[in-house]
């Protein structure tokens, strides 16, 4: 509780503290752009994974997508997509949303070894996601089981945004309202 209310760079200063030399070391100790910057004047990662389920203390991430934005443009040559390798079978429900099948999970590449890169690229820069609690959840159980010390990260989150947005113009939110697919079009 006192982490949040201390803010992101309180709780990246203890997580530091806590990582070994290493990844995610090297990832905490980048400075991030101070949180007054326009968004239109940083580089930011945009991030997905597709998970097992919604739970990272009994599901794993299956793959992991993101591009950079640099001065709110999409740098497409940034692009990055890692198959995950895991050691149990795919639930069908999650399979039917994500298209990961057990065969291609099981010659992805171990999380581990993505991790270390997965880090270098979002070093510095916010994270843009759809919903952060997934990011943000399953990359920390990640960081924590293989560094032994939690993911931090300045995090845009369009789920949030499209939420203030409706509260501000006291506008009722309807089920499926604040899906990413329905945000696309309304806001452009």
């Amino acid at each position: 509780m006192l982490d949040h209310l201390l803010g992101k760079h309180y709780q990246r200063r203890r997580a530091l503290a806590k990582a070994a030399p290493g990844p995610l070391a090297d990832y905490l100790s980048t400075d991030w752009p101070d949180r007054k910057s326009d968004c239109r004047e940083i580089e930011i990662v945009a991030i997905d994974l597709e998970t097992t389920g919604l739970d990272p203390k009994k599901d794993v991430i299956l793959s992991i997508g993101l591009v950079q934005i640099d001065h709110w443009s999409i740098k497409l040559d940034t692009a990055w997509h890692r198959i995950v390798r895991i050691d149990k079978a795919i639930p069908g429900e999650s399979a039917v949303i994500h298209q990961i099948t057990d065969d291609q999970a099981a010659a992805g590449t171990p999380i581990e070894d993505l991790l270390p890169e997965l880090l270098q690229r979002m070093a510095g820069r916010p994270m843009l996601v759809h919903y952060s609690a997934i990011e943000q959840n399953f990359l920390n159980a990640a960081c924590r089981q293989f560094y032994g010390a939690p993911f931090v990260t300045p995090t845009i989150d369009t789920l949030e945004i499209g939420q203030r947005v409706f509260e501000r113009r006291n506008h009722l939110i309807q089920p499926g309202d604040l899906r990413l697919f329905n945000l696309r079009p309304r806001y452009n």
